[in-house]
Order: C-alpha cells, then structure tokens, then sequence
C-alpha cells in the first residue's frame, strides 16, 4: 500500500511536465511554494495558466475518474461474486451516456451535460433495482439483479444509437461520438469541484463497509448469521458504487476496462482480503488512469481519447490475467 501511494504521488509530481510548454521541476516547486505561503508571484501569466488552469485540473480529474471506478468494480464484484462483473453492469454507463448525449443533442451546456448525464446513470440502475425487485421471487436475488441490468443496459444503449441516428452528422453527432470515447480534454476545476463531492460521498461509506464484503462472499446465510443484514448492506452499496460511476461517466465519458482490470490487479497486489483490497483499487485506479492520461497527451500530436486506450492496455492485460486463472485463483 505504501508502494502504491508513492507510485501515485510520483505520477502526480511527474504528471505537471508532460504537455507542449515546458516546465522544470525548480519552476513547479517554487511556484507551489509561493502559492502556499501567499507570497507575490515571479513568474508568467502562461506559466501559472498551464499549471493551475490546465494541468492540475485535469490530474486531479484523472485520479479522481480512476479511484471510482475502481472502487466501484471492486465493490460489484465483491457483492455480486463474479469477477467478471464491471461498474456498468447495472446498466448505470449506458444510462450516464445517454443523459449525455441527450444534452448534446439538446445543445445543453457543459454543466447541463454532466448533470444529465449524472441524473440517467442513476436512473438506470434504480430502474435496473426496482424491475428486479418487482419480478424476483426474493430467492435468486443477485442473478435477478444482474440480468435486469444486463437488459436495461442493453435499452440504453439502444437509446445512444437512436440519439446519434437522429442528430445532425454535422455538429451534434461529432460531439457525441467524441464525448463516448471518454476523454479529459476540456476539464477544469469547476468540473473537478462537481466531481469530488459525490465520488466523497460513495467512497467513504465503502470504505467504512468493506469489511463486509467479506461476510457477503461466504453467502447471505452465513452473513445473516453474523447480524449483518444483507438486502440493506447490498442496496447501500450498490447506491454508492452507483454514485461514484455516475459521477465518473458524467465528466469523463465512457472509459472502459478500469472497474473491470483494477480490482484484478489489485487483489494480485494485496491478497483476496476486501478490507485491503479496495483501498489499494483506489490508489492503483488512481495511478494507472493517470498514467493513461499522460499517455493521451504525448504519445502523438494529436491527443487519443481515453477510452481508446484503456481499452487497448485493458483488454490484453485481462486475457493475461485469465491465462493465469489456471495457476492462482483471484476471487
């Protein structure tokens, strides 16, 4: 774990020299240390514009989008025992992108994409909840839930390819594709500010409750013989994985792989133990999305939306980690 931190505030210091204006570390120091003293400032109106207005923001983004959604993969795989399972399988990713290009399609702003985004994603997965409620008989619970979120994800994403069918292929339709590929291009700190409140208010209770994943591993008899109510514990966290997600998705876009991979590698880290394990997500989630970042933006001229290549490294680095099924078993 103490690996872990430094790997991320390393990236987090190494991050603020990647981009086309050149930085040096003395420039950075000095320039964090005058802010922090509150002493009169020596440098260029470029100079603080691309730390503060540019860069910090959206390293701050990358680390935040990373930590939830890796969270959130951890916390579904761990209630649903499947380590297949990924935080859009409520249907809550579909919902957010829909709510996005809804907006876009709209015209709206760019608060009024994140907050339409944000308000689908949750609205799939309480739909995803309350179908699944209204048709199991309270006895397979867990895969009722699960092939629920697998329709309603389905009719989302139904709904995405009759949004960009109908959008104008001139402005609306580029807009919305680009937005789906997931990127942090246009982030700044009122984005950052939307984000944190409600990636906080996810990731606290799940970290405060994770010792309980445990319990629900061994099945609800066994938890329910332990006084832990399972029905209320699964519904807070499924509620907080959700939040998180939703959040992530409305500023970030679709990035794929993370919920899904980060967990895995994760467990293969620290162990099986969920009290470590999702801690440990949100830091390797953290570092390994910040890293994708700083990829984007200098591996080429142009900058690679993030969802590409999290699924380019994602996808490989998951058939890996079936090959290595076979030798350890991780869930």
């Amino acid at each position: 774990m103490l690996i872990c931190l430094l790997i991320l505030v390393g990236l987090f210091f190494l991050s603020f020299f990647i981009g086309r204006f050149t930085l040096s570390p003395a420039e950075l120091l000095q320039v964090f240390w005058v802010k922090i003293i509150h002493g009169p400032p020596t440098w260029s109106n470029m100079v603080e514009t691309i730390i503060f207005k540019i860069r910090l923001p959206r390293i701050l983004a990358a680390m935040l989008i990373g930590a939830a959604l890796s969270i959130a993969g951890a916390t579904y795989q761990g209630l649903f025992k499947n380590p297949m399972v990924s935080p859009d399988i409520l249907g809550c990713s579909a919902g957010a992108s829909f709510g996005a290009a809804l907006a876009l399609l709209l015209s709206c702003n760019a608060v009024g994409v994140q907050i339409s985004a944000f308000t689908f994603g949750i609205a799939a997965v309480a739909l995803s909840y309350t179908i699944s409620k209204a048709v199991g008989n309270g006895e397979d619970e867990i895969l009722m839930l699960v092939l629920v979120g697998m329709v309603v994800m389905a009719l989302f994403q139904a709904f995405i390819s009759i949004t960009k069918y109908v959008a104008d292929p001139y402005s609306k339709l580029p807009a919305i594709t680009f937005w789906l590929m997931g990127g942090l291009t246009t982030i700044s700190l009122k984005d950052v500010q939307i984000l944190v409140l409600p990636v906080l208010l996810g990731t606290v209770p799940l970290l405060l409750l994770r010792w309980k994943l445990n319990a629900l591993s061994f099945g609800d008899e066994e938890a329910q013989s332990m006084g832990i109510n399972t029905s209320r514990i699964r519904l807070i966290m499924i509620l907080c994985a959700t939040l998180i997600t939703s959040a992530a998705v409305s500023v970030g876009g679709q990035i794929s792989w993370v919920g899904l991979v980060i967990p895995h590698l994760s467990r293969l880290i620290v162990g099986q133990n969920n009290k470590v394990v999702l801690p440990a997500s949100v830091l390797i989630g953290a570092a390994y999305l910040l890293f994708i970042d700083d990829l984007a933006r200098s591996l080429f001229v142009m900058e690679i939306p993030l969802g590409i290549l999290t699924s380019l490294i994602g996808a490989p680095f998951f058939i890996f980690l079936l090959l290595r099924r076979k030798k350890r078993k991780w869930v």
